[in-house]
């Protein structure tokens, strides 16, 4: 492999890189969630729906039934699970 080609392969490398570490902790709510609410305290370990204070990536819960870990529900659905609530970030 020449050193142009391997200064290619690592810009691009670099530029990859630096999308998933620019996204912010708690993304802006995607198009896709109308209908759908937050819903904390029943997501598995690495299930979770998106970052919290804690961390900045979906599938990083690091154990079950975690209040801070959420997960998108049809809205309506986490008021019927036993120890879920609607998830809502402290300010």
């Amino acid at each position: 492999m020449s050193n142009t080609t391997s200064k290619v392969n690592q810009a691009l490398l670099a530029a990859v890189a630096l999308g998933f570490t620019s996204t912010p902790a708690l993304a802006a709510k995607p198009t896709w969630s109308e209908g759908y609410e937050k819903c904390a305290g029943i997501v598995k370990a690495g299930m979770n729906g998106c970052g919290t204070a804690t961390h900045g990536c979906a599938g990083m819960a690091k154990k079950d039934a975690d209040p801070t870990e959420w997960i998108y529900l049809p809205k309506g659905t986490c008021d019927k699970i036993v120890g879920a609530k609607v998830y809502t970030p402290k300010k």
